[in-house]
C-alpha cells in the first residue's frame, strides 16, 4: 500500500504546500520559523517519515498561524496517508529524555480527536517561535488525524529541551502508530473500522 499523501492550503494567513511518506523518505522543511524547522525535522527523522513543508506565512503578525496552520495540514497528511489504517499497530507510547528535560506522548490513532497537554513550558519564546503555539501545534495534528494524543511534560528547566523531547517523543510514539503489526488483519478495532 502506498502510504503516501500531499496537500495545499491558501487561507489570507498562510500558503503551504506539504507532503508525506509515512514509510521513509527525506525532509525539507521550510516555514520561515528556525525553531519550528529544527523541531519539524527532528519529528521526521525520529519517526521515520518522510516530510515535506513548504510555509509562507503572515509572520510580520507573529508565528501563531503558520505554526497553527502547519499543524493542520500535517494532521491532514497522516489522515489521508494512514487511509484505512488496515493492519496498523494504531496506539504508540513514548518517554523521551532530553537532558534533564523528559516528555511523554501517548497516541490512540483511532479515528477519534481528543488532545491534552499536562506540564509547564517555561519560557515564552525562542527565537521567533512563541511556546505557547506548541498547544496550538499539537491540537491542530490530533484534530485532523484524528487520534487521541496526550502529551505530559514530566519535567524540565530548558525550554529547548522541553519542546525538543516533546517532538521527539510524539515522533517514536507516531512511529508504533503507524507500524504494521503481521499478525493483525484488518483494522484494531472490534467495529471493523477506524
Amino acid at each position: 500500500m502506498d502510504r503516501k499523501a500531499f496537500v495545499k492550503r491558501e487561507t489570507r494567513e498562510t500558503k503551504i504546500e506539504a507532503s508525506i511518506n509515512l514509510d521513509g523518505g527525506a525532509y525539507d522543511i521550510n516555514t520561515g520559523i528556525g525553531f519550528f524547522d529544527h523541531m519539524l525535522e527532528l519529528f521526521a527523522k525520529h519517526s521515520g517519515i518522510g516530510l515535506s513543508v513548504e510555509a509562507k506565512g503572515d509572520l510580520y503578525v507573529d508565528c501563531h498561524h503558520t505554526v497553527e496552520d502547519v499543524g493542520i495540514v500535517v494532521g491532514t497528511l497522516l489522515k489521508e496517508a494512514a487511509g484505512s489504517k488496515d493492519g496498523i499497530k494504531r496506539y504508540g507510547h513514548s518517554v523521551i529524555p532530553m537532558d534533564e528535560a523528559l516528555s511523554e506522548v501517548v497516541i490512540d490513532f483511532g479515528g477519534r480527536s481528543f488532545f491534552i497537554l499536562k506540564g509547564e513550558i517555561p519560557c515564552i519564546r525562542l527565537g521567533e517561535f512563541e511556546t505557547e503555539t506548541v498547544q496550538e501545534f499539537f491540537t491542530s495534528i490530533a484534530s485532523n488525524a484524528g487520534m487521541n494524543l496526550h502529551v505530559i511534560v514530566r519535567y524540565g528547566t530548558n525550554t529547548h529541551h522541553i519542546i525538543e523531547s516533546v517532538f521527539k517523543a510524539f515522533a517514536h510514539a507516531l512511529k508504533q502508530a503507524i507500524s504494521y503489526d503481521p499478525n493483525q488483519k484488518g483494522v484494531l478495532s472490534t467495529k471493523g473500522v477506524l
